[in-house]
């Protein structure tokens, strides 16, 4: 009668369907040094079982949150800073190369042609390297033309 009792509680509990005595039962039954045959492979799980039950957390644990580092207080000294800086700097006068800049028009267009000149010769050296691809593309051209002939003469022999 006690191994049908165990065998219904086992089928309720592997399927989800047991209360905490049921189980406790289960456990009793499994904790004992005879267990029946066919149920052997449930007493190392119910052992685990129990000494899970009997561990304990050792560790502390802290209650105080650590202190965390508030952000907003750099943004607040980032525009201190900026602005601090914007307001001590020097006045620049009108002289215009300190920058590399031109202060005459004229000048600045003439730098610019020089500098056009000078990247369009590059460009042309690069160009002439790359010549002979039209040589490429009239012989692929003429291979077009071929595959013409042999689609015509195809279209006659299959007739």
């Amino acid at each position: 009668m006690v191994l049908n009792n165990i065998e219904k509680l086992l089928e309720k509990y592997e399927n989800g369907e047991t209360t905490l005595k049921e189980e406790q039962q289960l456990k009793h039954y499994f904790s004992q040094e005879t267990v029946a045959p066919h149920l052997e492979m449930y007493k190392p799980m119910f052992d685990y079982f129990l000494g899970n039950q009997q561990e304990q957390f050792t560790k502390d644990v802290p209650l105080k949150t650590k202190r965390r580092f508030n952000y907003k207080w750099i943004s607040v000294a980032a525009v201190a800073v900026l602005m601090l800086g914007f307001y001590f700097t020097p006045i620049i006068d009108d002289n215009c190369n300190d920058l590399g800049t031109y202060c005459e028009p004229e000048q600045a267009l003439e730098e610019v042609s020089k500098q056009l000149a000078m990247i369009s010769s590059h460009f042309n050296k690069g160009t002439q390297a790359v010549g002979y691809l039209g040589e490429v593309d009239k012989g692929t051209a003429t291979l077009g033309y071929l595959n013409e002939i042999e689609n015509t003469t195809n279209i006659i022999f299959k007739n």
